[in-house]
C-alpha cells in the first residue's frame, strides 16, 4: 500500500500545481498588480519554486550554446531539456551567431518547438510558438505564425503521434478551435488571420457549432474583405442560412440572409479574385475551379431562396384573403388590396416560379370579383 500511497500523494501535488500554475497569457497571477507583464507569460521554473525572474544574461548564453552544440550533435533530449528552460524564465539576451544577431529567448522556444513536433508532440510545439507570438512581439512573427498554423492545422487534420510511442493522443474539437481562435488574434494580418478563420469555420461546422462557424465567417469577410477566401466564405454563410429554412410556411429570415448572400457572392465574385502572393500555384487552380462549381450552385440557391420567399409571399397572401375579414379592422375599406400586394410581390420576387404563376392567378380572379 505504501508505494501506491506515495503514487497518490505525488499525483494530487501535481495536480494542485497545475490549478494554481499561470498558463501562457493568463491573468490569474496572484501577485501585485502592478508586476511587469512579463510575469504572467512564464508558468515557473519548478515544482516548489515559482521563479519568473527573466534569466541572467550569461546564465541564458550558456544554455542556449549548450542546447545549440548538443543539437547539433544530435542529442535531441539535452538539447530540447536546455531550450525548454527558456519556457519558464523570459530572456532578452541577444549574441552574434555568425554574420546575425540572434534573440536567444524566443530562438530557443522556436527550436524547441520545432524539435517538439518533429517528435510528435504537437500540443507542446504549439505552446512554445504561442509564447513566442505573447512574449516576443519583436521576433520574426512571421516564421513563427506559419508554424503555429501548420501546426494548428495537423493538431486539427492529421492523424495524431502516440505518445512516447504507444498512447494514443485524442483530438479535442474544442481545443482545435480554440487554438484557430488564438492564432486570428494573433496573425492581425491577411496572411494568416484569414487562413485561421476559415479553418476555424470548417472545424466548427464538423463539430456542430454552427454559431462558431458563423462568427469565424462573418468575421474573416467583415475584417478581411479583400482576401481570396472570401469568395468561399460568402458561399458558405448562404448555404449555411440556407439550411436553417424551415420552408414558405415559417418566419423567413433566414431566407432572406441566404438570398442576401447568394446575391452578393454572385455580384462580388462574377471573377474569381486573383492570385494571392501567398498562394501555391496548384492551390489557386483548384480554388479556380471549385469557385467555378461554387458559382453554379450559388445561381441555383439564388433561384431557389426566390422560390421560397414567393411561396411564402403567395401564402400571406391567401392567408388575408380567407381570414382577413377576422382581423383587420378597416378590411371593408381595404378590400382586396392587403391580398393583391402579397401576390404582386411574389409574382416579382420570382416570376418563372410556381408561385408566382398561382399568384397571378390569384389576382385575375380577385380583379374580376371587383368588376
Amino acid at each position: 500500500m505504501k508505494p501506491l500511497k506515495i503514487f497518490l500523494s505525488f499525483l494530487t501535488l501535481i495536480l494542485l500545481n497545475q490549478l494554481f500554475s499561470v498558463s501562457p497569457g493568463g491573468r490569474n497571477n496572484k501577485g501585485n498588480a502592478s508586476n511587469s507583464e512579463k510575469q504572467y507569460l512564464f508558468p515557473g521554473t519548478g515544482f516548489f519554486k515559482k521563479n519568473r525572474t527573466p534569466l541572467v544574461d550569461s546564465e541564458a548564453r550558456n544554455y542556449f550554446l549548450s542546447a545549440k552544440k548538443a543539437e547539433d550533435l544530435g542529442d535531441t533530449a539535452k538539447a530540447l531539456s536546455l531550450y525548454e528552460n527558456f519556457s519558464k524564465r523570459r530572456s532578452d539576451f541577444r549574441i552574434v551567431l555568425g554574420n546575425s544577431e540572434v534573440q536567444i529567448g524566443p530562438e530557443s522556444l522556436y527550436r524547441a518547438a520545432i524539435l517538439r513536433e518533429n517528435g510528435g508532440d504537437w500540443q507542446k510545439a504549439y505552446q512554445h510558438l504561442r509564447l513566442i507570438a505573447e512574449a516576443y512581439t519583436d521576433y520574426d512573427f512571421e516564421r513563427v505564425a506559419e508554424s503555429l498554423m501548420r501546426i494548428a492545422e495537423r493538431l486539427a487534420q492529421d492523424k495524431l503521434p502516440r505518445k512516447w510511442g504507444f498512447l494514443p493522443r485524442f483530438r479535442s474539437g474544442s481545443q482545435d478551435r480554440l487554438r484557430l481562435n488564438q492564432i486570428a488574434a494573433l496573425a492581425r494580418g491577411p496572411r494568416f488571420a484569414p487562413r485561421a478563420l476559415m479553418a476555424l469555420a470548417e472545424i466548427a461546422q464538423k463539430d456542430a457549432q454552427e454559431e462558431e462557424a458563423l462568427d469565424a465567417l462573418e468575421r474573416l469577410i467583415n475584417l478581411y474583405p479583400d482576401n481570396y477566401l472570401c469568395e468561399e466564405a460568402y458561399f458558405l454563410l448562404a448555404k449555411m442560412f440556407e439550411e436553417r429554412i424551415a420552408g414558405p410556411s415559417y418566419d423567413q429570415g433566414a431566407t432572406l440572409k441566404a438570398l442576401n448572400f447568394y446575391e452578393d457572392y454572385l455580384i462580388l465574385f462574377a471573377e474569381s479574385p486573383a492570385k494571392s502572393k501567398h498562394e501555391h500555384e496548384e492551390n489557386y487552380q483548384m480554388r479556380l475551379q471549385d469557385a467555378k462549381l461554387r458559382s453554379i450552385k450559388a445561381e441555383e440557391g439564388r433561384k431557389k431562396m426566390r422560390e421560397t420567399l414567393a411561396s411564402s409571399k403567395l401564402e400571406v397572401g391567401q392567408y388575408i384573403e380567407k381570414y382577413g375579414k377576422y382581423y383587420l379592422t378597416n378590411w371593408r375599406e381595404l378590400g382586396n388590396r392587403p391580398a393583391l400586394q402579397f401576390y404582386n410581390e411574389a409574382i416579382t420576387t420570382a416570376p418563372e416560379s410556381k408561385a408566382a404563376r398561382e399568384a397571378e392567378r390569384k389576382v385575375m380572379e380577385l380583379r374580376r370579383g371587383e368588376d
